[in-house]
């Protein structure tokens, strides 16, 4: 890509630059800190130029919007035809409660519906009267017990034309959709839509268990995951999480590892049942944070795109690119929230972080509000987080070209670092051995 002779020359001209110009400068102002790295401890140099990212070669490490490796996304038109879809996370008190909120964000222009679900319905299964449930009732989202409540928490909402993700590991929730939407006489494999289902995430992140063992959750859940892949062609049945991992205290290249590695098994375990990696591959779905530094985050983006077709690609023998690209939705992180002088959260994690995501190139996008650190957000504090993502839309001009960042010197090598640095964690993951036998 560079031609190394000019590099070299280059490199001496910086050397000679540093000696004056940046001595110089140093001596008289200094820096503000001692230690320069992102979140994930990646020293970062005061100045990226060719030299760092000299065996950079396009077609391999980037390649064109739409095709392999993915790294400048998986549309070869980018936002420019189709953007990502606008959501807002929502799921509170009573079912009509919930119902409400979810017919406001879409008349502020939400163009997908997300619901989230109470930890006795998310990750146990269990109803509200449940001695088990006791004191976490209606807590981290909507508590369902009946198909009565999943009814009135949809009503008069088009669960066709707006696609409809289930923040739920409890696959209850979902066939609870599926009765709604027989009811109502739909087709089922025109719902679109997203399902959680990713119990590994449950075990590792939130230390929730829907299932005794790991061994026998593999076993159920593929086989809804085989009904689903082979009966409802317009619905995803997995997402596959990144998220709850960084909002547990993980680093940016431990939740693109430990995101991917749950991937490798779920993907194994498929194949060991008798799926062709056609038939589920490209019905994955990925969920990750972003976090507050910048430059990082937009990177890990597109490193977790890149890293994710080459294991399809070079792992399991995918021929098809539907196999190998990420849908990646992305939720701006929790752990970020602060209660203390909660407006800056509004530039913080709604954004700052929001515009990493779209400059990251997901496919969805939900900014919390700024008041989720206190409470449940009100109706002021979500139109705000999804005005934001309207005003990165319509006025910044950042949906208005594809992967504007690629070719820096600075994003191209940390997209590098952070791939190498996954792929050694994700091989030490490998060497534990998989969860999935005997399936």
């Amino acid at each position: 890509m560079f031609d190394k002779d000019k590099i070299e020359l280059l490199a001496e001209k910086q050397k000679e630059w540093e000696g004056k110009r940046e001595r110089k400068a140093l001596e008289k102002l200094g820096e503000r800190q001692d230690v320069f790295e992102t979140h994930s401890q990646i020293p970062v140099k005061r100045l990226y130029t060719p030299k760092d990212i000299e065996d950079f070669d396009y077609e391999r490490d980037t390649g064109f919007p739409g095709d392999y490796p993915f790294t400048r996304g998986i549309y070869p038109v980018g936002y420019r035809s189709r953007t990502w879809q606008a959501r807002q996370v929502c799921g509170f008190g009573t079912p009509e409660e919930t119902n409400e909120r979810l017919k406001y964000l879409i008349e502020m222009g939400e163009t997908g519906v997300t619901v989230v679900f109470d930890l006795p319905t998310n990750n146990h299964a269990i109803d509200s009267d449940n001695p088990l449930a006791e004191g976490q009732v209606g807590m981290n989202g909507l508590p369902v017990d009946t198909l009565q409540d999943m009814e009135d928490a949809f009503d008069g909402i088009d669960i066709v034309k707006y696609p409809v993700t289930l923040i739920a590991r409890c696959p209850v929730m979902l066939f609870m959709l599926i009765a709604v939407a027989e009811k109502r006489g739909i087709d089922l494999s025109k719902l679109r839509g997203t399902s959680q289902l990713d119990f590994l995430t449950s075990y590792v992140a939130n230390k929730q268990a829907i299932f005794p063992a790991p061994k026998e959750a593999f076993r159920y859940f593929v086989d809804i995951i085989e009904y689903l892949a082979r009966n409802m062609p317009n619905w995803n049945p997995m997402a596959i999480g990144g998220y709850a991992h960084r909002d547990s205290g993980t680093d940016a290249v431990q939740e693109m590892a430990f995101m991917l590695s749950g991937a490798i098994s779920y993907t194994q375990a498929f194949l060991e049942r008798g799926l062709k990696l056609e038939e589920f591959a490209p019905k994955f779905t990925f969920f990750m944070g972003c976090h507050n530094n910048f430059f990082e985050e937009i990177a890990k983006f597109r490193a977790t795109r890149r890293l994710w077709a080459k294991i399809m690609k070079e792992r399991f023998g995918a021929r098809d690119a539907r196999a190998m690209l990420m849908r990646l939705h992305v939720q701006t992180d929790g752990n970020t929230l602060t209660a203390e002088q909660a407006l800056n959260n509004i530039a913080r994690r709604v954004a700052i972080q929001s515009l990493a995501s779209l400059l990251g190139g997901v496919s969805s996008l939900h900014s919390d509000s700024y008041d989720e650190a206190i409470c449940i957000p009100t109706e002021e504090s979500a139109r705000i987080s999804l005005r934001t993502q309207q005003v990165l839309l319509e006025e910044t001009g950042v949906a208005d070209t594809i992967d504007p960042l690629a070719g820096s010197y600075y994003v191209e090598w940390l997209t590098n670092q952070l791939e190498e640095r996954a792929s050694k964690l994700i091989e030490k993951i490998d060497a534990m051995g998989v969860v999935c036998q005997e399936l």
